[in-house]
C-alpha cells in the first residue's frame, strides 16, 4: 500500500491530534487505583454520559467527592472548558522525541537521548523510572546503568508512552520503529519496559499500512520476543476478541492474568489497549473511550489508542469534537515547545517522515 505525500501527512496529523485527545480524555481519571473501570462507568452514568462520545463532563459539585473525586487539573481538561491542549509528561515526551531527531538524526544515540532530557526537560516535570534516570544522568551515571541503578520501575509504561515518534518517522516499517523506539527505552527501562516501547512505536509504524487494528497489533508483536509476558498478554487480548467474548468479560480475565502487576506497569495497560483498539471496531470516537473506559494509566492509554487510531483513519476522520477545543496549540513544559501549533509538530514530523523514505529507509512501503 502506497501512501501519497498529502495522505502521508493526513495520517501523520491524525496521530498528534489522536495521541493529545486520547491524553485529554484520560487525564480525569488517571489514578488507576481509584479509577476503576466499574467506578469510571458510574460516574459517566451519573453524568448521563454514556456511551462517551466527547471529553469526560463535569459534575459540579461531585455528587460523592470522595468516590468521585477526579484529577486536580480535571477543571482544564473536561467537556467546555478545553482552550488548547492541557500539559501532559506524555506529550512532553513525544515533543522531546521530535526535538531528538531533528538535532541528531535517526541514528541518535542513548546517551543523546538522556543529555536532552537534561537540557530540555525540567526534574520536576518526570516521574517513576524517568525520574530515576534522570537524577542518575545527573550524578554522571550513564546508560544503561541509568535504568537500573536504584530503579524499581523498570518495567513501567513511561517508556511505551515515548514511543509515537519513532512509529510516525517510519510508515510501514514497523522494524525500524522498534529498534528507533528500544535506543530511546534503554535509557530508562528494561525488560518488558523496552519492549512495551518497541511494541507501541511498531503498533503505531504498522498502523499506516495495516488492513486494520488487528493487522497492526499482529505486525507490531513480530518485533518483539514472542515468550516476554507482554506479548502473551496481548495475544490473549486478541484471542478473546477474536472468540467472540464480551469486552467487560476479556477485561476481567486479563486483569486476573496481569494481577499483581502495579496500575502503571506496562503489561496490564498494554491489554487495555489492545482490547481498545480492537473492540473499538474501526471507529476513532469508539476507540479512545473504550480504552479510557478500561482503567489503569488512563491518559497514557487513551493517546497510544488515539495515536494509532489517528493514524489509522487521518486527521479528517475524527470527529470535531474531539480536535476543535485544542485549538491546535500544544502545552508544555519542554523548554521551546510551550504553545506550538500541533499542525506544524505534524508539519516537522511529516519532513522526517520523508526524510527517511528519501534515504530508502521505510522496506516493504512506498511514501512519496
Amino acid at each position: 500500500m502506497a501512501l501519497g505525500g498529502s495522505t502521508l501527512a493526513d495520517r501523520i496529523l491524525g496521530g498528534w491530534l489522536g495521541r493529545i485527545a486520547g491524553n485529554m480524555l484520560g487525564k480525569p481519571v488517571e489514578r488507576g487505583d481509584h479509577w476503576t473501570r466499574e467506578r469510571i462507568d458510574r460516574y459517566l452514568r451519573r453524568a448521563d454520559a454514556l456511551p462517551l462520545t466527547d471529553y469526560f463532563p463535569a459534575l459540579e459539585p461531585p455528587p460523592d467527592p470522595v468516590e468521585f473525586e477526579l484529577r486536580p487539573e480535571w477543571q482544564e481538561c473536561t467537556r467546555g472548558r478545553i482552550h488548547g491542549s492541557c500539559r501532559d509528561d506524555d506529550i512532553d515526551y513525544t515533543l522531546l522525541g521530535l526535538q531528538l531527531l531533528e538535532t541528531h538524526g535517526f541514528d541518535f544515540t542513548t546517551e543523546q537521548v538522556g543529555d536532552l532530557w537534561l537540557l530540555r526537560l525540567p526534574y520536576l516535570q518526570t516521574f517513576t523510572a524517568e525520574r530515576i534516570a534522570y537524577r542518575n544522568l545527573a550524578a554522571g551515571v550513564k546508560p544503561p546503568l541509568t535504568a537500573t541503578l536504584d530503579n524499581p520501575y523498570q518495567e513501567w509504561i513511561g517508556a511505551l508512552i515515548r514511543a509515537d515518534i519513532h512509529g510516525w518517522v517510519n510508515p510501514g516499517d514497523p522494524r525500524t520503529a522498534a529498534a528507533m523506539a528500544r535506543r530511546d527505552a534503554v535509557l530508562s527501562h528494561t525488560g518488558n519496559g523496552v519492549y512495551g516501547a518497541m511494541w507501541a512505536a511498531a503498533l503505531i509504524a504498522a498502523a499506516f499500512t495495516a488492513d486494520g487494528p488487528r493487522d497492526a497489533i499482529e505486525a507490531a508483536l513480530d518485533r518483539i520476543p514472542p515468550r516476554c509476558r507482554l506479548a502473551r498478554t496481548v495475544r490473549k487480548a486478541a484471542a478473546l476478541y477474536e472468540a467472540g467474548v464480551s469486552r467487560s468479560d476479556a477485561l476481567d480475565q486479563l486483569e486476573r492474568d496481569t494481577s499483581g502487576l502495579h496500575w502503571i506497569h506496562t503489561v496490564p495497560n498494554a491489554a487495555v489497549i489492545t482490547a481498545g483498539l480492537l473492540y473499538g471496531e474501526g471507529d476513532f470516537t469508539s476507540t479512545i473511550a473504550l480504552t479510557v473506559r478500561g482503567g489503569l494509566d488512563t491518559d497514557s492509554n487513551g493517546a497510544t489508542a488515539g495515536s494509532v487510531a489517528g493514524v489509522l483513519y487521518g486527521a479528517a476522520a475524527i470527529p470535531p469534537q474531539w480536535t476543535e477545543p485544542l485549538r491546535d496549540r500544544v502545552r508544555s513544559a519542554v523548554f521551546g515547545f510551550d504553545g506550538a501549533r500541533i499542525s506544524d509538530l505534524a508539519a516537522r514530523t511529516h519532513r522526517l517522515a520523508m526524510a527517511r523514505a528519501g534515504a530508502g529507509a521505510g522496506a516493504g512501503t512506498a511514501v512519496g
